[in-house]
């Protein structure tokens, strides 16, 4: 689990919901290097340790938001996306911006459904 990059709280609790603030590919407070594969699919593995330390997984999660540098990279980052959640699929929104902190390729953050009292 990476620590975070800004004054932010990673995962925070709200009600039965854990919101999970932008995940990049982070291992170590460095970038990985690769691509946009390599950087969802460590996002996804950075987001499933923050829910997994609350008692939650990636099949509770249902809304993502995916930000990418390129939408060239729509189809490379839906393949790695869909290696993570396997037949889970949540709601999503995905589009370009600009620009990503830590000139990422892609950024991913996610609302979980997971009651307080399990």
């Amino acid at each position: 689990m990476s620590t975070p990059i800004g004054p932010y709280t990673p995962i925070i609790r709200a009600g039965d919901f854990l919101v999970i603030s932008g995940q990049l590919g982070l291992v170590n407070g460095e970038m990985i290097v690769g691509g946009v594969t390599e950087e969802t699919t460590q996002a996804l593995a950075n987001m499933a340790a923050l829910l997994e330390a609350e008692g939650a997984s990636l099949s509770d999660v249902v809304k993502t938001t995916v930000f990418l540098r390129h939408m060239r990279d729509f189809d490379l980052m839906n393949e790695a996306y869909m290696a993570a959640f396997g037949d889970h699929r949540p709601a999503r929104s995905a589009f370009a911006v600009a620009e990503l902190p830590r000139v990422a390729l892609v950024e991913i953050e996610a609302w979980a459904w997971s009651p307080a009292a399990k």
